[in-house]
């Protein structure tokens, strides 16, 4: 059934930083989402929604990686306030939005859903939508930037410090995950994502086959015992309409491709978690991408051009 908008309560929190990032500006990005309207359009759905502001954590000292990783202990610091912001509202019955920041911080949000899903006794699923498909490690990684990291991490593979947060190693089973839209895969990756039989639809598979296709398959066996996780990296859509990311890959999916895939996820109506990253102001035109953004959430939320059964 749809998404009863009208029982929700929501509630946004930021996580202003790039910490995790090659590129500065993603810490702005809580701040475009509410200057495009995010809390006002997802009240006009009929939710109710609290802003818990932003959270604290250290600035981006923008060093070189060490031993792999770039700013290991400041990417830690910000994932744990991340994760106990996140699993204090899922504990209250409450319906998070994480407003990034960087993709790292999904590690953070994911991992407090899953120690949620574990303490509730419900499934997971988890769709990460994103061009990337963030399954680096500090050995196959040509950057170190985090970003790249935070599937890897939440399947157990990464330092310590981070595949640890939330009490239990691997936070998630890659059987959980459905990645859509992928289109940008690093070599050594690309083995590693095989190895680890991560369920991916590709652009290639959109192309020949369809989003509906792919948004039928990946929220298939859904039921009323899970709990759904949307991790919505902007970099998801084709760059023409939405320019505002540090990491733009020509070629993701069209505004109404992008609609059809919110717009199944309503349909389920299993959302109950969701994670808006690297959005970059700096690199925006007039806010467009957090407009386009705000735009899909609320087709997330049930917004359609007709009353549909």
């Amino acid at each position: 059934m749809p998404l009863d908008t009208r029982s929700r309560k929501v509630s946004l929190i930021g996580a202003p930083t790039d910490i995790g990032a090659g590129d500065r500006g993603s810490r702005m990005g809580p701040e475009a989402m509410r200057v495009a309207g995010l809390a006002e359009a997802l009240r006009n759905r009929g939710a109710e929604v609290l802003d818990r502001g932003n959270l604290d954590g250290p600035p981006n000292p923008w060093l070189p990686p060490t031993e792999g990783y770039r700013h290991l202990a400041e990417v830690v610091a910000w994932n744990r306030a991340v994760h106990e912001a996140v699993h204090a509202e899922l504990a209250a019955g409450r319906l998070p939005i994480l407003l990034g920041g960087d993709h790292c911080l999904g590690l953070g949000s994911i991992s407090a859903v899953a120690r949620h899903c574990r303490e509730a006794g419900k499934k997971l699923r988890v769709l990460w939508l994103d061009a990337h498909a963030d399954f680096n490690t500090s050995a196959l990684t040509p950057s170190g930037n985090i970003h790249g990291m935070p599937v890897a991490c939440l399947c157990g593979f990464g330092p310590r410090e981070l595949v640890g947060i939330g009490g239990q190693v691997p936070a998630i089973d890659p059987k959980w995950i459905r990645q859509i839209g992928i289109r940008s895969v690093d070599e050594g990756e690309k083995r590693f994502v095989h190895e680890q039989a991560l369920e991916v639809f590709d652009m290639r598979y959109i192309d020949e086959m369809g989003m509906r296709h792919a948004m039928e398959l990946a929220l298939a066996t859904l039921d009323g015992n899970t709990h759904l996780h949307v991790s919505f990296d902007v970099d998801f859509l084709d760059p023409a309409i939405a320019p505002g990311v540090g990491t733009t890959i020509p070629g993701g999916p069209s505004y109404r491709e992008a609609q059809l895939c919110m717009e199944m996820i309503a349909d389920t109506g299993r959302l109950a978690s969701l994670d808006v990253m690297e959005l970059n102001p700096a690199l925006d035109e007039r806010n467009k991408t957090a407009l386009l953004a705000v735009d899909l959430i609320e087709s997330l939320f049930g917004k359609s051009t007709l009353m549909r059964k």
